[in-house]
């Protein structure tokens, strides 16, 4: 269970997912204050995506996706200027109620967000392998196998979700999923709406 109030990190490009790894470089003064006091206490940040338009008042408190995961900072390195290279590990998700003005950087009040576990493990277990038959089409150094068979479920599809090339807004709404069931299968599905369209975009001998 997350504390009800965690300080947040808002970024328009990065999304969290729980039991993932985020490295993170940290330049602004206000957040450089926020790792100093989350190394200094429970080493918690949660991390939200910015909502579009956000460009126009940066640097105040432009609007955020309600729904973000908390990290622990598992490794900190202070720079001499006083910048931060940090890694967070994904804890877990959680909903924002609102926002404390208190200090220079923003914390929120939070509820902490419990997922769903798959409860049909066959319906799993096909999610699982039609992820693997749709990754098993990327290249692969020789003799490597696309996904490491004894990787947990919950594990591979929250890694494929934040680390695979895709846009901040898809990957928030797969964040959003309730349980490692449903964002198996909603990963599926941008995963073949992808390749269909790439096929419909290079086709041999087509001329532009």
């Amino acid at each position: 269970m997350l504390p009800p109030l965690v300080p947040i990190f808002p970024l328009p490009n990065a999304v969290l997912f729980p039991s993932v790894f985020l490295p993170l470089h940290i330049f602004e003064p206000r957040y450089r204050q926020m790792v100093k006091d989350a190394l200094a206490g429970d080493r918690l940040i949660g991390m939200v995506l910015l909502r579009p338009g956000w460009e126009l008042e940066y640097e105040g408190q432009p609007p955020v996706f309600p729904v973000g995961c908390a990290g622990l900072v598992t490794h900190a390195e202070s720079l001499p200027d006083g910048r931060y290279n940090i890694v967070l590990r994904g804890l877990q998700k959680f909903r924002i109620e609102d926002e404390d003005a208190g200090l220079t950087y923003r914390r929120a009040r939070i509820t902490t967000i419990r997922e769903s576990g798959p409860d049909d493990a066959a319906l799993m277990r096909g999610a699982r392998q039609r992820l693997e038959s749709l990754l098993a089409g990327e290249k692969v150094p020789d003799g490597e196998a696309p996904v490491p068979s004894a990787m947990p479920d919950e594990e591979l599809v929250n890694a494929l979700a934040q680390y695979m090339d895709l846009e901040p807004m898809e990957k928030q709404a797969l964040l959003e999923c309730d349980g490692v069931l449903a964002r198996g299968r909603s990963l599926v599905e941008l995963m073949e709406m992808k390749i269909l369209a790439q096929r419909q975009t290079w086709k041999p001998g087509a001329v532009h």
